[in-house]
């Protein structure tokens, strides 16, 4: 596990600038468990999702050496916009290189928040990009989850879970490359062991379940899913073991659940969240997760990034 003390000095780095985000009761979702279910609310942090927590633990524990010429990162979008974020407070440059199906919603919100955004073929060809760039332009690579300082930044959504909802038995997060719940599992194993961390990707994107089949990370050969920010082709080398020992569970939904999850976070809980922000609410609406008998459930919404035009087809 990632140590606490780390995840406990990275609240108290950020938590001048980022404030904790608000625990909201899904009132439908609760009347149909008979139980509190809770929408974790990451979508109303700076930047629009959990990333800035990480991306400005990681600036505020950067060298000289590391910033002097400037920084570079992959994203599919909300590691984008939450770098992006953070390196504008400290006046530092960033390079990122996104896929060419980003969206367009977040490409333009790193460009204004001061970084240089590049779009180019998938995100595996994406990574080669940015691999070249780092050797060409001398850059600091700024993983988006495969970072011990990345993920003690996101960890700190746990610590907020764990103080806002002591009854909680269970807490439902979704994945990607894996930062945010290696985080949220460092938190909770050290301190509630007895949790329930269940982890929940797109069935196009289900890149940590394909390392649990074959016992390390391993890419995958393309990434298919509504749920763009959970894109990650393969996990971390340092999220994969975390997530390993901290997880319980992991399961994967399709993109018609995660479309009936989007619209019942619309019309039900009132939210605009994104589709990777919704897969935790898609694996309650379709009963997919095998729960503790008693006690309230967590679901983290993880961001709520997306253009009018992005969220036409969930209306």
């Amino acid at each position: 596990m990632l140590p606490l003390e780390r995840i406990q000095e990275a609240q108290q780095r950020i938590c001048d600038t980022l404030l904790p985000t608000p625990l909201l009761l899904d009132h439908a979702l609760s009347d149909r468990f008979g139980r509190r279910v809770w929408l974790k609310g990451e979508l109303f942090q700076r930047s629009g999702s959990f990333k800035a927590r990480g991306g400005l633990n990681w600036i505020r524990t950067a060298s000289e050496e590391e910033l002097c010429s400037g920084l570079g990162a992959v994203s599919a979008g909300n590691h984008a916009l939450g770098l992006a974020w953070a390196a504008s407070q400290a006046g530092v440059p960033v390079t990122i290189v996104m896929p060419e199906n980003a969206s367009q919603f977040k490409v333009d919100g790193s460009r204004e928040l001061g970084a240089e955004v590049i779009l180019h073929g998938d995100i595996n060809a994406a990574w080669e990009l940015m691999h070249r760039l780092v050797e060409e332009r001398c850059l600091t690579l700024v993983h988006p989850y495969n970072d011990e300082r990345i993920i003690a930044g996101q960890g700190t959504v746990g610590l907020e879970i764990l103080d806002q909802a002591p009854d909680a038995t269970a807490i439902l997060c979704p994945v990607g490359g894996g930062g945010l719940i290696a985080g949220i599992g460092s938190v909770a194993a050290a301190l509630r062991p007895k949790i329930a961390l269940i982890g929940v990707e797109p069935t196009g994107a289900a890149s940590l379940a394909q390392a649990w089949r074959q016992g390390r990370p391993t890419r995958l050969k393309s990434v298919d899913t509504c749920a763009k920010s959970l894109g990650a082709a393969i996990v971390g080398d340092l999220t994969y073991p975390l997530c390993r020992e901290t997880t319980h569970s992991l399961l994967q939904v399709n993109d018609e659940a995660i479309g009936r999850a989007m619209h019942h976070l619309l019309y039900q809980a009132k939210l605009t969240a994104e589709p990777g922000a919704a897969v935790g609410v898609a694996a309650l609406l379709e009963e997919a997760v095998t729960l503790p008998p008693t006690g309230d459930i967590v679901v983290v919404i993880t961001g709520g990034n997306m253009s009018r035009e992005e969220l036409e087809p969930f209306l």
